[in-house]
């Protein structure tokens, strides 16, 4: 049996964040479950409908100065949401 073990320690943390795809009408404001160094899992329905390898791109929400918008990959789909990767621009 093999076991995956992180790379990366999970941090829980919950905050707004807006996702931007292509194939969305409009922005999605979602909440993240928890963070890494090289990732995020954002919890919103909306969020199922992606595909992993989409490229999706996330701004944090509501901080004191404009938070940076960050390019992400989806590596994960679940039934509350998906997981991303930050990719280095």
């Amino acid at each position: 049996m093999q076991v995956h073990l992180r790379q990366h320690i999970r941090t829980a943390l919950q905050c707004s964040i807006k996702i931007t795809h292509p194939d969305f009408t409009q922005d999605v404001i979602a909440s993240t479950e928890d963070l890494s160094d090289t990732g995020v899992f954002v919890k919103h329905p909306e969020l199922t409908r992606l595909k992993v390898g989409d490229i999706v791109y996330g701004q944090v929400q509501d901080m004191p100065i404009e938070a940076p918008v960050l390019m992400m990959e989806v590596m994960r789909i679940t039934s509350k949401g998906a997981g991303f990767r930050f990719i280095q621009q």
